[in-house]
């Protein structure tokens, strides 16, 4: 059944998204059916892994746990839960006219997740904080899989004694059941988390900031994108960045960017158009992640990544996932 949202959270999600209600009227009532209140895997995490239960793992916990010696030892996640890259290889988006992403220190509302399943891995994906009427909200690619016990790092500094803006425990996930990363399942290839308070009650976004989530303006935009490669696809373990170019994916309904040095780990980077240099935000009209992962496979796959397109499917997920429907 198509869901459609009443005309007092249409207007709540409006004044948050910067939309006027008619606009988030017509996004609600797309082309796209919204999930049924039983499709929600905001619980699936819990059930599939080993670990205490949600309401036992909060930022402490997580804090205590991801310590500088224990980030530094983590293991290398396995390619399964990232964007499919290769590791580093010279790349040819210099020599082909793409520019290439540069490392630089990051910015507070991205930053990487950890999660513990069984064994401790190493960050394995990127996510951004997104500004939501809790200001607890942040959001990843839907193939990332955080699991039970999982943390999000913001402005992830390797090697440092203390992180510049905490560990934080995620909550619930909320993600489409049907999401995945071929065929039309990829256009759902997006997921949200909540994430809990601090040991001093402060929300996330109140610490970090957030960007504004927007649809999609078209195919064609000018956008900055950040992200972490994995250290085990780039051994500086630092942030990368790039402004680049928009374009259509031939064949489906999905963006692509040509951009070199976004490696394995970089899934769930934010695509930020308006990105603003003084309060270092912007609004994510997409994220690196859909058709195989957020890109194609390999020699100097890096330089080419994939988004989904963001339209009523990801309004409605959000407004789900911000409490207002």
């Amino acid at each position: 059944m198509r869901q459609r949202w009443g005309r007092a959270a249409a207007v709540a999600l409006g004044v948050t998204l910067g939309l006027t209600t008619a606009s988030v009227g017509r996004a609600a009532d797309g082309d796209h059916d919204g999930p049924a209140r039983n499709t929600w895997n905001s619980n699936d995490t819990a059930g599939d892994h080993d670990g205490p239960a949600r309401d036992t793992w909060d930022s402490q916990d997580a804090a205590a746990f991801w310590t500088p010696q224990r980030m530094a030892a983590a293991i290398a996640s396995a390619p399964g839960g990232t964007k499919p890259r290769p590791s580093p290889a010279p790349s040819a988006a210099a020599t082909q006219g793409a520019p290439t992403a540069r490392h630089f220190a990051g910015i507070p509302s991205v930053g990487v997740l950890f999660s513990v399943d069984g064994d401790a891995k190493a960050h394995h994906c990127t996510a951004s904080v997104v500004h939501s009427p809790n200001h607890n909200l942040i959001l990843t690619a839907g193939h990332c899989n955080p699991g039970s016990r999982a943390a999000f790092v913001p402005q992830y500094t390797a090697g440092a004694d203390t992180q510049p803006y905490g560990v934080w425990a995620l909550g619930e996930t909320f993600e489409y059941a049907d999401r995945g990363t071929t065929g039309d399942a990829a256009d759902h290839d997006f997921a949200f988390a909540t994430v809990q308070p601090d040991n001093r009650g402060r929300e996330l976004e109140s610490v970090t900031g957030g960007n504004t989530l927007s649809p999609t303006p078209g195919y064609r935009n000018q956008v900055t994108v950040i992200g972490y490669p994995s250290v085990r696809n780039d051994p500086q373990d630092r942030a990368v960045r790039c402004t680049t170019g928009t374009a259509r994916l031939t064949g489906t309904r999905q963006l692509r960017m040509e951009c070199g040095g976004f490696y394995g780990g970089t899934s769930g980077s934010p695509w930020l158009a308006n990105y603003d240099e003084r309060t270092r935000t912007g609004r994510i009209i997409g994220l690196i992640g859909g058709l195989n992962g957020g890109g194609p496979s390999g020699p100097h796959s890096d330089r080419i990544s994939y988004s989904p397109y963001f339209g009523a499917d990801i309004l409605t997920l959000y407004a789900r996932a911000s409490g207002q429907e």
